[in-house]
């Protein structure tokens, strides 16, 4: 669905099973190369995001840029993770059934899409306007608490859906707003806006799911940014630490434990 056969493999092995067996390993990469080259040859084996990223001079000052931008997303992934729980909770707690539930979240959502269609969907528009330099940073807030908003209210639906696009919608709306702020503040040291929205939307995984090397290699195979993974481990590295020191479960962890305590 990503066209990263890779994270495929490595979140079955990192957050399902949580081990590497060498027959899980086995299985999960003979699965992911067979669906990728089927992918690929019906669809094409260009990554998702249209990237042009120029080598980046990674010194002590740029990566200290970088390990800011973890430190403050995983602030924000904290916040994605209790919205969309907060979310749940209110909305089975809500006196109508589901079936009218997901139509009165569905009918929000028409009106959104009514008004501003860009803003529909799992997020991908955003994510290259944001690679694109395409959005301005005094709209961004508004855009994060916006796809934030609608993002736990469809997910709250009980529909099929997931979380990992608009996941990476929001993790590259932070890092577009934090390269922006890098950049007034210090262009020199900041250079481009591109890094540090790959480097947000790793950085948003790995904070909120807590499985950085799905995060690093499903974003490094999205972009095709290959010369990025010393940013990418560092605003990772600083995401779980600010996650890990906030006491907030992962996301799926959560969810789980939400599922196990319904059962009962």
């Amino acid at each position: 669905a990503f066209n990263a056969p890779g994270a495929g493999a490595i979140f079955v092995l990192e957050e399902l099973v949580g081990r590497f067996e060498a027959r899980t390993v086995c299985s999960a990469l003979g699965a992911s190369v067979a669906a990728i080259l089927v992918a690929r040859a019906m669809l094409g084996g260009n990554p998702d995001f249209m990237v042009s990223v120029a080598p980046t001079v990674i010194n002590v000052s740029t990566q200290l840029l970088f390990l800011l931008t973890g430190l403050v997303i995983g602030v924000l992934s904290v916040l994605y993770n209790r919205t969309v729980l907060t979310t749940l909770r209110f909305a089975e707690g809500f006196p109508v059934g589901v079936e009218m539930r997901a139509a009165l979240i569905g009918a929000l959502a028409g009106v959104v899409v009514w008004l501003t269609p860009h803003l529909a969907g799992g997020g991908d528009w955003l994510t290259q306007s944001a690679i694109d330099g395409a959005v301005t940073w005094s709209v961004i807030p508004w855009l994060f608490v916006l796809r934030l908003a609608l993002g736990a209210l469809s997910y709250a639906a009980a529909t099929p859906g997931g979380l990992f696009a608009p996941m990476l919608a929001l993790g590259a709306l932070a890092g577009l707003g934090c390269g922006d702020i890098a950049h007034a503040l210090e262009p020199r040291l900041a250079g481009d806006t591109v890094p540090f929205v790959i480097v947000g939307m790793a950085a948003m995984f790995a904070g909120s799911v807590r499985a950085p090397l799905t995060g690093i290699i499903l974003v490094t195979e999205m972009t095709n940014a290959t010369s990025l993974l010393l940013p990418l481990l560092s605003g990772s590295f600083a995401a779980m630490l600010v996650a890990d020191g906030m006491q907030e479960p992962p996301i799926y962890e959560s969810l789980r434990n939400r599922a196990a305590v319904a059962k009962r």
